[in-house]
C-alpha cells in the first residue's frame, strides 16, 4: 500500500507569544466588549503559548482591504509553500538522500484562507524545477479537515499509480483573515486560536523508489470521509466585502462528543479493529476543548493526545496544516513500532470528518 516517506514544514517569520497577543486584542476590542475581562480569558484557557503570523502584530491593528489581504496571502503562500516543499524533499531525519522535484508526479494543494487563480501550486512550480507535466490538484474549502483529506486523495492516487510520488502541500495563513472591525464572539474565539503555517508531505506508491532512513513507515490501510447533513453553520467562512469572516460554533466540542465515536467505530469495524487497538493518534488539534472532547468521546487516555497538544501549544490552530505538524512529530521522533496502527482524524466545515487508518510496516 502507499506510504508516507517525508514531511516538511515552514513557520512564518513572526513568532508571537499568547500573552502579547492577548494584550493586543484587549486594547483593540475593549470599547466594544463591556465584558472583555471575562471574554479575554479564552486566550489563556486555550493552552496556546505561542503562534506564528505572516505579518508583525501592529499590521493587524490597521485596516486592510480584501484585495490587499489576498495579495499578501498569494505572495506569502508561494514563499512558505516553496520552503516547506524543499524541507520535505531534503529532510535529513527522514531521508537518506535528497529527492528531486522531477520525481514528483502530482501536487495536491490544500488551503481555505485565500484565493488564487492560477492556484498556488502552479506559482510554486514556476519557482522550482518541477516537470511541466506534473499533475496539479488544488482543493479549496475543507478548512481544518483539509490536511487529512489531502493525504487521503494522495493515497488514492498512489493506489491507482503505484510508481508515483505525490506531494500534499497545505498552506493556511489564517491571521490574514483577521477582521479588526468584527466584534462577534466567533471572531474573538477564532483570534485566540488560529495561526499561520505550511506543511508538505510526500506519499509514495508501492513501486516507487524512496530513500527513507527508517526501517518502518506508515502505510495506508483505509480512509473515510463523512458529512453531517445540514450542518453548514457549524464552521466556515462568511464571505463579505471586507474578506473572510470566521464562523465558529460554540457547539463544536459537544458535536465531537456526541457524533465522533459512532463515526470512528463505523470506520474501524470493517478492519476488525477497535479504538483500543490504535497506538498512534494523529489528531488535528482544533483547540483544547476539541482535544478534551476526543478523549471523552473515544475513551482514550491523555497520553494519546500529547503530541497534538504540544503542536497546539507551540503553533496554535493552523487549520488544515496542523494535523500534518502532528504527523511530522510522530515520524521524526520514531514513536511508532512495527505493526502499530495509527488513526489520523480531522474535523472541518460541512460539518465533516476525515479519518485515515495507517499501519507502520517494514
Amino acid at each position: 500500500m502507499p506510504k508516507i516517506i517525508s514531511v516538511g514544514v515552514c513557520n512564518p517569520p513572526y513568532k508571537m507569544n499568547q500573552v502579547k497577543t492577548t494584550e493586543f486584542i484587549r486594547d483593540l476590542f475593549h470599547e466594544h466588549f463591556p465584558d472583555i475581562d471575562r471574554l479575554i480569558k479564552v486566550f489563556s484557557n486555550s493552552e496556546i503559548e505561542e503562534r506564528y503570523f505572516s505579518k508583525p502584530l501592529d499590521w493587524y491593528g490597521r485596516d486592510h482591504s480584501f484585495e490587499e489581504k489576498n495579495n499578501t496571502y498569494i505572495e506569502k503562500a508561494v514563499d512558505f509553500g516553496t520552503k516547506a516543499i524543499r524541507e520535505c524533499l531534503e529532510n535529513k531525519q527522514l531521508l537518506s538522500k535528497k529527492m528531486d522535484t522531477k520525481e514528483i508526479e502530482a501536487v495536491i494543494f490544500i488551503s481555505s484562507s485565500g484565493i488564487a487563480t492560477p492556484s498556488i501550486e502552479a506559482r510554486i512550480m514556476n519557482k522550482m524545477d518541477f516537470n511541466p507535466h506534473t499533475k496539479r490538484i488544488p482543493i479549496w474549502g475543507l478548512g481544518c479537515a483539509g490536511g487529512a483529506a489531502g493525504l487521503s486523495r494522495a493515497f488514492d492516487y498512489c493506489k491507482a499509480y503505484p510508481k508515483a510520488k505525490v506531494l500534499v502541500v497545505a498552506v493556511e495563513l489564517c491571521s490574514l483573515t483577521f477582521q479588526k472591525n468584527d466584534f462577534s464572539k466567533s471572531n474573538l474565539i477564532g483570534t485566540s486560536l488560529f495561526a499561520d503555517g505550511t506543511a508538505c508531505v510526500c506519499i509514495a506508491g508501492d513501486e516507487a523508489n524512496h530513500y527513507s532512513t527508517s526501517d518502518i513507515l506508515p502505510n495506508f490501510v483505509s480512509s473515510q470521509s463523512t458529512l453531517m447533513p445540514h450542518s453548514e453553520g457549524v464552521m466556515g467562512w462568511d464571505i463579505k466585502n471586507t474578506g473572510l469572516h470566521v464562523i465558529f460554533s460554540k457547539d463544536i466540542p459537544s458535536i465531537v462528543k456526541s457524533w465522533l465515536k459512532g463515526n470512528v467505530d463505523e470506520f474501524l469495524d470493517p478492519n476488525q479493529l477497535e479504538m483500543q487497538d490504535i497506538r498512534q493518534f494523529i489528531a488535528h488539534p482544533g483547540g483544547k476543548k476539541v482535544l478534551d472532547a476526543y478523549e471523552t468521546a473515544l475513551h482514550i487516555p491523555s497520553s494519546m493526545t500529547e503530541t497534538a497538544r504540544n503542536v497546539l501549544r507551540n503553533q496554535g490552530n493552523m487549520s488544515s496544516v496542523t494535523v500534518l505538524y502532528v504527523l511530522k512529530d510522530v515520524m521524526e521522533n520514531r514513536q511508532a513500532e512495527t505493526g502499530d496502527y495509527g488513526l489520523v482524524t480531522a474535523l472541518g466545515p460541512g460539518f465533516s470528518s476525515e479519518l485515515i487508518l495507517l499501519q507502520w510496516r517494514k
